[in-house]
């Protein structure tokens, strides 16, 4: 399977602002318009994978690198 990447560079100054966008994220993933997000906010990223961890048929995955933060899902099936 492809994961359908969308990447972006803008950085929040705070948390609230960060989970506002990160919701918008979150609906758009639910929607699959995408997998995943891809990142160099860790607030965006944090955020992101909270909100999505509520939703039951969806299985959550995180990855981190000195300057990068991916979260994406795939499908829990069990």
């Amino acid at each position: 399977m492809v994961t359908r990447w969308n990447r972006e560079d803008i950085i929040f100054d705070s948390l609230h602002e960060a989970d506002v966008w990160a919701d918008s994220i979150a609906n758009e993933i639910y929607a699959r318009l995408y997998d995943g997000y891809d990142t160099r906010d860790y607030k965006i990223a944090y955020s992101l994978a909270f909100r999505l961890s509520g939703i039951k048929e969806l299985k959550v995955m995180t990855e981190s690198t000195a300057d990068r933060y991916k979260v994406w899902v795939v499908d829990d099936k069990s």
